[in-house]
């Protein structure tokens, strides 16, 4: 029979604190025999974490381990692969203490001096779509014998334990990747609770669990197969015939809907939802001729009609987004809605005529097509379709496979193009510092001194989390003022999976991660 499960994550997300060093480990209880097999449309870019900022970190969580981590259920950092802290009341110098015993998946040792290379590579490669961008308060990395690493900041940053909890931060073997390139290969080595048995990239990854693992997870089965889909409805039928276990990423809405009526019931499929801290927005190029101009922009923003996307395409698995910062993140607001209201193509007409735009703008939006799930070209053929009716907008639709796409918003090609976002960590900060400076997750350089010098610093100071909200909400405000980001929509987050299956409610942990080691079979119980 059809299940639905809701899961609030929401609650777990709204009230951050910052509470390094503590937590709980769990050692390995009973495992079942039987192995899971996932099916998903987010593959991995690369399977080296100094290259990657995006949705490649679902792999690196279970392969790898990070110096803090977010169990499930947690709102702060929890320790790892160490007991952290900062020295102090400065914020300014962060201490890790590694614990005994770890190891690689090779058996190396995992020492101070790998962690150490681990973030020194990610900041010397400097690879266009890597991390390194998330790095910007990092001064130094010093080592203090075998197992204690300090890291030294070029100013308070308190947000910088959530940092060091992102995939991103994966610490490696320096004997498999080079200080100055990244690894190439199908090949992982890692000190996470699994171990990369295999791969296909596009195809699958074979994990099974890591015999040297000390860390957090509790794993509940011995082995997983990660399988990668290029389009949804064959993942949907793999699920149905019981050739994959469980779903994550890349459901449309027709098939959410589908799966919570009658069909979905007598499928035998449990689908549980959660309140998702995945966005959906536009970024505009400011080189572009057209869109350089703010009067263009804010057209645009008020001509985009959020509740007629969502409704039409999204079916009521996501709502509206007024801000780069979603809803169940502490300090979340609607600036959008409260400078542009409504959506009024008249308004907008009128915008663009006291700039003296009297022609329709020629615009090209470019979009991925295997990165977020089959409904991609639905939600911007409707974006098309609203410009084009208010008269003002003649649009061309450019969509690329992630690859292609990465490398052509990089370059400039694109004037307006979507991203989505899945939040390194969950805090304010997160929805904002990415996308600005000269060097951002975007690749395209949005410098603004009053969020990058004054308010993300002011906010940075403050180590309980809940005080820096009103500097982050002007910081809200300023992205409004320029609008070179439009925030689209907010998504829920579905994870469908055989009655057979337990463990959906607890699989994603507070960053909306997978974490493959909780789910198991019921006949294992």
């Amino acid at each position: 029979m059809f299940n639905r499960t809701s899961l609030q994550v929401s609650a777990a997300l709204a009230s951050i604190s910052l509470v390094a060093g503590c937590g709980v480990f769990s050692e390995d209880g009973g495992t079942a025999d039987q192995k899971i097999t996932v099916g998903t449309t987010s593959a991995p870019s690369s399977l080296d974490p100094a290259a990657a900022w995006d949705g490649s970190w679902e792999l690196y969580r279970n392969v790898y381990q990070t110096l803090l981590s977010f169990p499930t259920g947690s709102v702060s950092p929890q320790p790892d692969a160490a007991d952290c802290k900062f020295d102090g009341t400065s914020s300014q110098v962060f201490r890790c203490e590694l614990h005994e015993g770890l190891k690689f998946s090779n058996g190396d040792e995992l020492d101070a001096a790998a962690v150490k290379h681990s973030f020194d590579r990610i900041i010397k490669i400097d690879s266009p779509t890597g991390p390194a961008g998330l790095l910007g308060s990092l001064k130094s990395v010093k080592t203090e014998g075998d197992r204690v690493v300090v890291f030294q900041l070029k100013e308070p940053d308190a947000t910088f334990p959530f940092i060091l909890a992102a995939p991103a931060m994966s610490i490696v073997d320096p004997k498999d990747y080079p200080a100055d390139k990244l690894r190439t290969g199908n090949e992982i080595t890692g000190s996470g609770p699994y171990v990369l048995d295999g791969y296909e990239k596009k195809k699958k990854a074979e994990l099974s669990k890591n015999p040297n693992y000390k860390g957090f997870a509790d794993r509940k089965n011995n082995s997983v197969t990660i399988e990668y889909f290029e389009d949804s409805d064959t993942m949907v039928t793999a699920l149905k015939d019981k050739r994959i276990d469980v779903i994550y990423r890349g459901l449309t809405a027709s098939e959410v809907v589908d799966l919570q009526g009658k069909k979905g019931g007598d499928s035998g499929i449990n689908l549980v939802e959660s309140t998702g801290a995945d966005i959906r927005y536009l970024v505009f190029n400011a080189k572009d001729p057209a869109v350089r101009k703010l009067p263009v922009r804010q057209a645009i923003a008020q001509v985009i009609d959020r509740g007629a996307l969502v409704s039409t395409v999204y079916k009521g698995t996501a709502e509206p987004l007024y801000s780069m910062v979603p809803k169940g993140i502490s300090g979340h607001t609607t600036s959008y809605f409260d400078r542009y209201g409504e959506p009024d193509p008249a308004k907008a007409r009128r915008t663009l005529r006291a700039a003296g735009i009297t022609e329709p703008v020629a615009l090209t939006l470019g979009y991925t097509t295997d990165r977020y799930g089959s409904s991609t070209k639905a939600e911007f053929t409707e974006i098309k379709r609203q410009l084009e009716a208010s008269g003002l907008f003649k649009v061309t639709l450019q969509g690329a496979p992630w690859d292609t796409f990465q490398e052509s918003y990089g370059k400039g090609e694109y004037p307006v193009f979507g991203r989505g976002w899945f939040p390194d960590f969950p805090d304010p900060d997160n929805f904002i510092a990415p996308f600005v400076g000269k060097q951002n997750a975007l690749k395209t350089p949005y410098e603004n001194a009053k969020i990058t010098k004054d308010l993300l610093p002011d906010s940075r100071r403050m180590t309980v989390r809940k005080d820096a909200a009103d500097v982050l909400k002007a910081a809200q405000e300023a992205l409004v003022d320029d609008t070179r980001l439009l925030p689209l929509w907010q998504g829920k987050l579905y994870v469908a999976g055989s009655e057979e299956i337990a463990g959906s409610e607890r699989a994603l942990d507070p960053q909306t991660v997978m974490q493959m080691w909780e789910f198991q079979r019921k006949a294992s119980w």
